[in-house]
């Protein structure tokens, strides 16, 4: 079989249960949004890239990654083929799917603005959105939130704990899937009572028990067991749905640190991110079409595999934007390609694209924010970083 081979310049320029709501916000309470949604997955742990989007079309990709190296398409347990030289890997089924409906694009060669390999500090830039190390106390997804105006896109976490990146003035609201507050439970009457008079945690309170009522809607509804990401994502689009949905939407997928074993370990967590997606477009409904979904992660792995067949921490990796919102389009950037004297210090994807410049695109072209709001607002200091997509809706 003949595949397309990958060169540098290919790519430039193609287009905890119990009550679960809680803000990490310190101003009024918001309205009713547009119809325009975004969830943003964060892969903690650090994806391999290489693994997500396969260049099989580089010919230093099969002898670089040797027992880590997937089959090209066409191939037994083969790569789903995207075109240029790239592939899926084969546990993405659902997001092979939206590729066929022009409903998926990616970046093969994104990172920070700064170049660190230790998950807490890149986990803070990612989510701070910072030129530096220099640590910012709010997220880059609360500061869009601001610049909307504070009151026109509603914020929402999933998980027990708001994460940096939704953390800022504006209020955002969390859900943590698990356990459901009922109308005759006691301990939510007894804050009901104690909060009546307090104008900011009897707001928080009546949201919580709001979202809980959401989430249970049309009858006692599907428990989400433990792993079971597809309900999680049905359930995340339920919070998303109706007037008082969610605009803005952050996700926390663990267990990407794969040091040993990493082949079977990205298998199980691939086909978990393949289930999210699913669950959440099966959710969303007529809604989906107007939603874009992007899944980030600090930074890539090692392009070799240490000696237990995994990878180290790396630089350069994957970013995927999935959705019905997307136009079509080819990869974002450009292929710095993976051949030795190509590599970041000699071991790692170099990256071509700052993650930013994505970020960027999308909170433009589909959000409505503009340019000079994310230069110096949302995103301090970036003005020299364009957004990376143009015409996204």
């Amino acid at each position: 079989m003949t595949h397309p081979v990958l060169n540098r310049r290919a790519l430039l320029g193609a287009s905890a249960a119990g009550i679960g709501l809680a803000f990490a916000g310190r101003v009024a309470a918001q309205s009713r949004g547009p119809a325009n949604k975004l969830v943003v997955v964060i892969a903690r742990g650090a994806m391999d890239g290489l693994s997500v989007t396969i260049p099989y079309g580089d010919p230093n990709y099969m002898p670089l990654r040797g027992g880590l190296a997937l089959p090209a398409p066409g191939e037994t347990d083969g790569a789903l083929v995207l075109g240029e030289g790239f592939g899926l890997h084969p546990a993405l089924t659902g997001l092979h799917a939206l590729h066929g409906r022009n409903q998926l694009r990616f970046a093969p060669a994104v990172a920070l603005p700064v170049r660190i390999r230790s998950h807490f500090e890149a986990q803070d830039v990612l989510e701070n959105g910072g030129e530096t190390l220099s640590r910012l106390d709010d997220g880059w997804l609360n500061r869009a939130l601001v610049s909307a105006g504070g009151t026109r896109l509603r914020g929402l976490s999933i998980g027990a704990q708001t994460p940096l990146i939704l953390r800022g003035d504006a209020p955002v609201s969390s859900w943590a899937p698990g356990g459901r507050v009922r109308g005759g439970d006691r301990i939510a009457s007894l804050l009901q009572d104690l909060y009546v008079d307090d104008p900011m945690l009897g707001q928080n309170l009546a949201r919580g028990l709001a979202t809980e009522a959401l989430v249970a809607m049309d009858g006692p509804g599907e428990t989400i067991r433990r792993n079971d990401v597809q309900a999680l994502g049905r359930a995340t689009a339920k919070l998303m749905t109706g007037p008082e949905g969610a605009d803005i939407v952050a996700v926390s997928l663990d267990g990407w640190d794969t040091h040993a074993g990493q082949r079977g370990q990205l298998q199980t967590r691939l086909t978990g991110l393949d289930q999210l997606i699913a669950g959440l477009e099966a959710g969303l409904g007529d809604q989906w079409a107007q939603t874009v979904v992007v899944v980030a992660t600090e930074f890539g792995r090692t392009a070799r595999a240490n000696g237990t067949q995994g990878t180290d921490h790396g630089t350069g990796s994957s970013l995927l934007l999935a959705g019905g919102a997307l136009k079509p389009g080819g990869p974002l950037g450009d292929w710095p390609t993976l051949a030795d004297n190509r590599l970041f210090e000699g071991r790692d994807l170099a990256p071509t694209l700052d993650i930013r410049s994505v970020f960027k695109g999308v909170l433009r072209d589909h959000l409505g924010l503009d340019r000079a709001a994310l230069d110096a607002g949302v995103f301090p200091d970036s003005g020299a970083e364009a957004p990376a997509l143009t015409g996204l809706v």
